[in-house]
């Protein structure tokens, strides 16, 4: 586990809690510094300030994603739309606001432990391709194309996307997609499924996800068309 952050405090108090929680954790203070140190170790999740000196947390993310695929939980002391859809655009799996709960942040990251060893059982046994319109997703490549294109999406996109197209004109709610996606039911993660629901818009076309206000979200079969 690595704890990428300037602030020294913030750094040990979450280093320490983590482990508590029986996980071997290191820091780094600067963003060059992350990315060496993810490089060196090659963590199995990656705790990520936004705003760090050096390379900041969107240019840290790229770097560490490069060549494989890490869970990337980034904090940020902003909660500016874009600086968010950013940090998920590059491969950021979830994001929390500072000041934060420990408590949260612990919960947040077993899920995202589970969700990488659930995605790589899952690959051994994956399910069949979906479409959607002119969307194709292949969960045994994990791959996704709109209208034969190659689109990238990051890993928690695709499960987002995945998990609403085997449930056609269905619609699911926020806390479902929060329990089956991303592993947890905190309330404070509605936002989180908000932003990348928005993000994947940004990716595949303002109609791919429909929002059903006060519910949740559905595809359809001829989203995208």
């Amino acid at each position: 586990m690595v704890v990428i952050e300037d602030e020294h405090s913030i750094a040990e108090a979450i280093a320490a809690r983590l482990r508590s929680e029986g996980y071997d954790v290191e820091t780094a203070g600067d963003g060059p510094g992350g990315v060496d140190l993810c490089a060196r170790v090659q963590p199995d999740c990656v705790v990520l300030d936004l705003m760090l000196p050096g390379l900041d947390g969107i240019e840290v993310c790229k770097e560490i994603q490069r060549d494989v695929a890490v869970p990337v939980l980034m904090l940020t002391a902003r909660d500016g739309e874009t600086d968010l859809l950013v940090g998920l655009a590059v491969g950021a799996d979830d994001y929390m606001t500072k000041p934060f709960s420990m408590r949260e942040l612990i919960a947040r990251v077993h899920a995202l432990l589970r969700r990488a060893e659930r995605a790589a059982a899952t690959a051994e046994t994956p399910g069949e391709s979906v479409h959607i319109g002119n969307v194709e997703l292949d969960p045994a490549s994990r791959r996704v194309r709109l209208a034969g294109r190659l689109v990238h999406l990051t890993p928690t996109e695709f499960d987002l996307v995945y998990y609403l197209a085997t449930r056609s004109g269905r619609v699911t709610t926020r806390e479902e997609l929060l329990e089956q996606v991303w592993g947890y039911d905190i309330p404070s993660g509605a936002r989180t499924v908000d932003s990348h629901v928005r993000s994947v818009r940004r990716k595949l076309g303002a109609d791919v996800v429909r929002t059903v206000h006060g519910v949740g979200y559905a595809v359809e079969e001829h989203a995208c068309t």
